[in-house]
Order: structure tokens, then C-alpha cells, then sequence
């Protein structure tokens, strides 16, 4: 069965950085478009940034351009949230999703919590 299975999440000072990374198996993964959710308390889950099978091409939500990248390696079926400038307001449970292109559902890993203290 698919799994994808986040890691690198913990807690960091606002300013620093962390690298989330998101291992999946079960699936061809580079047919998939990959991408980062997030899901702060008491809000909806939203958008982070996505990158398309290749990793020719990738997207991002206005509130993170600029300090967040997202990348991945076909080659050990994974894909990478590298996050810098952290921001309290960064705070959230992190999700990775594979979606096949054009595709409403897909697959979801269960979460890494990071937390930005000020």
C-alpha cells in the first residue's frame, strides 16, 4: 500500500531553519506531482508549495515564497521541504501529498508538527 512518511519537524527559534523530508513508497513516484500542506490549530489545512514530477517546475503560497523550497530526488522516492526564515506564524502540523496530475485525490502522510517559538 502507499505510505508517506514525514520527518525533520521539531522546534526552532524564528529566524532558523528546518528541512522536512517526506519518503514514499508503494508507488511509481515519479509520476507524481508531490506537495507540502500544513494545518495550523483551530485552522483549515492549506496550501505550501508543490513541484511537478520532473521537479522542473514547483509553486508556492505567497506567504512562504522566497524562504521556503521545495525539491525532490525521483531516485530515493522523496521530497523535500527546506525551510528557512521561520516565522511563528509557521506553526503547524506538515503534510505531504502525492497527487497524480489532473487528479482530485491522492495520498497523504500523517504529519510532522514544527513549531517556531518567538
Amino acid at each position: 500500500q502507499v505510505q508517506l512518511v514525514e520527518s525533520g519537524g521539531g522546534l526552532v527559534q524564528a529566524g532558523g531553519s528546518l528541512r522536512l523530508s517526506c519518503a514514499a513508497s508503494g508507488l511509481t513516484f515519479s509520476r507524481y506531482t508531490m506537495g507540502w500542506f500544513r494545518q495550523a490549530p483551530g485552522k483549515e489545512r492549506e496550501f505550501v508549495a508543490t513541484v511537478t514530477w520532473s521537479g522542473a517546475s514547483t509553486s508556492y503560497s505567497d506567504s512562504v515564497r522566497d524562504r521556503f523550497t521545495i525539491s525532490r530526488d525521483n531516485a530515493k522516492n522523496t521530497v523535500y521541504l527546506q525551510m528557512n526564515s521561520l516565522k511563528p506564524e509557521d506553526t503547524a502540523v506538515y503534510y505531504c501529498r502525492a497527487g497524480l496530475p489532473g487528479a482530485k485525490s491522492g495520498y497523504w502522510g500523517q504529519g510532522t508538527q514544527v513549531t517556531v517559538s518567538s
